[in-house]
């Protein structure tokens, strides 16, 4: 798993920037194996995602709303359940989840609130020299040199060669902080697309029907507030803050030359991931490996790369929830598979302890999409539509909170404006910022998109003509998914009214 690997960064999937062919070694695992065209995550930031891949479960139930949240300790079902079934397992690289990680063997990246370093990042690590013991206070910060991408590529290799019990499966977790925000790539990539020209988004320079009040504020200034921050390490636009250190004089050059400034170091990552992945790759072809292991790609979200003129991911837009996935089963009679159906992260730890032969514990409320990897076929009894809520309103990127439902036709957001913690409302939305934004209220709007016909979701059609079927509709299979999945908001009083008032306006 990388960190903010966005699927239109992967050749295969045939996006804006699959020209530039990014991912070569992706593309041929791709082509060996099945590639899923519509998986997603249920809450695009990384500690959410994360905590609900680990434990099969939405953030409501598993607890981790946002990155505030610590994961619960004892809900890590997924490598439990292969320790269960007698499989060594291991952790290697970025985890950030706040608890120590619930593996035999794991080494993970420390400091930078857990993101660790694109460069000499430092681990912590148990299991190969402190015999997997949790009685350890004081763990030593190990030291390391290089870039993120070799170095937990080398220590995956590592326990590979000498960690693991080779009488014994494994089920091994290899996490790259690449390519994530902010992007540092390895030197030898510095002169890579260095002559290419990115292709721009549609929708970087002018987006006039998309978005509603609720994602461009009132009146003129749309992008005054919502959107923006008075950081420029947290701004949705700074990729023009990159390169000229402030508001642009010169709109449409300044946006050019940035953003091509800020793909390039984001594509130049995603470049070391993929090369270290031909490396882990060759390893296992070497010692005779490759035929017996399951291989499973993804990110813990998307990214946002510029569509209506934003970055970062938290939206609910395609770009920002939209995660490569990608399986190479050894033992499938099928190759360059590809398969259309709604998919979410929550689905992840069932899948991959039933393709392990393992019984999905009762406590993941994801479905196992096992049997579609082992087949080939399409499980025509899968629901085709995902849920999506984020929960951070005006944190950070001042992004406002906000729920919302895809099917493979539309998609329908509601955008609440309110945060879901009262204490949280008219405070800082940077602590240590001493001229930091407050966390407001924000509009309460809708939004609807035809995923079919406008698949870059540039025209908002809640409340036009011919729409009031699909919209009563959606919002039915909508309410009905957030109470199957408890993910209501019965325990938010104040949430709970702005959604009774506004639900059928």
């Amino acid at each position: 798993m990388s960190d903010d690997h966005a699927a239109h960064a992967v050749g295969s999937y045939g996006g804006r920037l699959s020209g530039l062919n990014p991912t070569p070694v992706l593309d041929s695992l791709a082509d060996e194996g099945l590639l899923f065209e519509n998986v997603f995550v249920n809450n695009s930031i990384c500690i959410p995602s994360r905590a609900s891949i680990i434990s099969g479960q939405y953030p409501q139930t598993n607890t981790v709303l946002d990155l505030d949240t610590k994961m619960p300790f004892e809900r890590q079902y997924l490598p439990n359940v292969f320790k269960d079934m007698g499989y060594q397992t291991a952790l290697i690289g970025k985890w950030h989840l706040g608890v120590e990680p619930d593996f035999d063997y794991w080494k993970v990246m420390v400091a930078e609130g857990e993101q660790g370093t694109y460069f000499d990042p430092d681990f912590q690590e148990i299991g190969m020299t402190f015999g997997g013991t949790r009685d350890h206070p004081d763990l030593p910060v190990i030291k390391t040199k290089g870039h993120s991408s070799d170095v937990i590529t080398d220590l995956t290799l590592e326990w590979l060669e000498n960690g693991r019990d080779k009488k014994k499966p494994f089920f091994l977790m290899h996490h790259y902080k690449a390519p994530h925000d902010m992007f540092e790539n390895a030197p030898r990539y510095d002169e890579y697309l260095e002559d290419e020209i990115i292709p721009e988004p549609s929708s970087l320079y002018s987006d006039p029907y998309w978005g509603s009040e609720g994602t461009r504020g009132y009146g003129d200034g749309m992008r005054d507030r919502i959107g923006t921050s008075v950081s420029a390490r947290h701004n949705q636009r700074h990729y023009v803050d990159l390169l000229n250190g402030g508001p642009t004089t010169n709109p449409a050059k300044d946006t050019f030359d940035a953003y091509q400034t800020y793909v390039k170091r984001y594509l130049r990552c995603v470049k070391g991931v993929d090369d270290n992945l031909n490396r882990l790759f060759e390893y296992l072809k070497k010692e005779g490996l490759w035929e017996n292991t399951i291989i499973v790609y993804t990110s813990d979200q998307g990214m946002m790369l510029g569509e209506h003129d934003l970055q970062d991911k938290r939206w609910i837009y395609e770009e920002s929830i939209h995660m490569p996935f990608i399986v190479r089963h050894p033992k499938a009679k099928y190759s360059g598979l590809r398969n259309d159906m709604m998919i979410s992260n929550t689905d992840f730890g069932p899948t991959l302890i039933e393709l392990a032969g393992g019984k999905v514990p009762s406590q993941m409320q994801g479905r196992s999409f096992a049997s579609v990897i082992e087949t080939g076929k399409a499980d025509e009894k899968w629901d085709d539509a995902v849920y999506y809520r984020y929960w951070m309103h005006m944190i950070h990127h001042d992004v406002p909170a906000h729920f919302g439902i895809r099917t493979k036709e539309y998609k329908l957001i509601f955008y609440y404006g309110r945060h879901y913690d009262e204490e949280r409302m008219g405070t800082k939305a940077f602590h240590w910022l001493e001229k930091s934004n407050l966390i407001d209220q924000t509009p309460v709007a809708w939004e609807l998109y035809d995923m079919v016909n406008d698949p870059e979701e540039r025209v908002n059609l809640y409340g036009k003509d011919g729409y009031e079927d699909v919209t009563r509709e959606l919002k039915q299979r909508l309410k009905k998914m957030r109470e199957d999945l408890n993910e209501t908001d019965e325990g938010y009083p104040k949430l709970q009214a702005i959604i009774d008032t506004h639900w059928d306006k």
